[in-house]
């Protein structure tokens, strides 16, 4: 029996904006665009969940892996092709997971029998300001792990700047400036105001600068939880879900006096910022992104929690909730 998905035209309640880590899009292991795929579709079962209860969902999701080895492939074929700046990567990332997304979605809600007007995926520009202080002081992690001597080699042959991620190992950092406005916003709502859930600031959108009335784009990644809590922001969603590896952000994490969190408030979440509770490259930008969120509009709600379990944070029942 096919369900006819509840119409919400005209409503901001129920819109979700989830956002998706780019390493919870692929198989590391095997990075084909086969077990890409199949790994996404596992991912759908989950969000088309929140659809099939009435939740008007908008996703994002991250680059960093992806948008990295295109930059390798880039960097491997320069001799037989030109290699194309790294917005354009951005924007290729975009289409490849976006195209992989809706795809596998789609095919989702139709197992399920939800009858819909559609997803789509949108590749969406963000403008930054040309004057950050982002563009001197490069931070965003991107491309593969490596050894702390193959980082040094990089260094030396490639010109990249390489720093430790989270006790990981080593990755290519480049310039991550602050998301001003989203481009294509008219779009996005239109396409929301016809109940098809939109994919939108993949890889935190495709950085351009203002040049007059003309864009521009520029050599950096703009941080996917920013963008995502700028569009969360922009559309007036009720709620902004960041998904990570773990279901609950923790104080002191991997070690003996770690203490897992249902929820932080915003004066808990400046307090432990300051005291260095979270990571640079991992788990403070998601806290720093919700809590804007949350600061934005009274009402709004924000957490933080894992794919699997996202269904049962939106109930209340795990995850970290930011509240004012």
């Amino acid at each position: 029996m096919k369900v006819e998905k509840q119409s919400n035209k005209g409503s901001t309640e129920q819109i979700v904006v989830v956002a998706l880590g780019g390493n919870a899009l692929e198989n590391s292991d095997s990075p084909t665009a086969d077990n890409q795929k199949k790994v996404i579709e596992a991912s759908m079962t989950h969000i088309a969940e929140l659809i099939s209860v009435g939740m008007k969902v908008v996703l994002t999701h991250g680059n960093g892996p992806q948008v990295g080895r295109i930059g390798l492939q880039n960097e491997a074929a320069k001799e037989i092709t030109p290699p194309m700046p790294f917005d354009v990567c951005g924007a290729m990332s975009q289409g490849m997971l976006g195209y992989h997304i809706q795809q596998a979605l789609k095919g989702e809600l139709n197992n399920r029998g939800i009858v819909s007007s559609g997803v789509s995926s949108l590749v969406t520009q963000v403008v930054v300001s040309p004057h950050d202080e982002a563009f001197n002081n490069p931070t965003k992690p991107i491309g593969p792990f490596y050894t702390k001597s193959e980082a040094e080699a990089l260094e030396r042959s490639k010109g990249y700047v390489m720093k430790e991620d989270s006790g990981r190992g080593f990755r290519r950092v480049i310039a991550s400036p602050k998301p001003l406005e989203i481009v294509e916003l008219a779009t996005i709502k239109a396409l929301l105001n016809e109940n098809i859930t939109v994919i939108a600031v993949g890889g935190g959108g495709v950085p351009v600068i203002k040049k007059g009335t003309t864009l521009d784009g520029v050599e950096a990644v703009i941080d996917k939880d920013f963008a995502s809590a700028k569009l969360a922001e922009n559309i007036d969603a009720h709620t902004l879900v960041i998904l990570t590896e773990v279901e609950k952000v923790a104080l002191n994490f991997g070690k003996e006096n770690q203490k897992w969190l249902n929820t932080l408030t915003l004066q808990e979440v400046d307090e432990y910022t300051a005291q260095g509770h979270f990571a640079k490259g991992s788990m403070l930008p998601k806290v720093e992104a919700c809590s804007a969120f949350v600061r934005s509009k009274k009402g709004r709600k924000a957490l933080i929690t894992s794919l699997s379990k996202v269904n049962e944070a939106l109930r209340g029942e795990t995850g970290t909730h930011i509240v004012s």
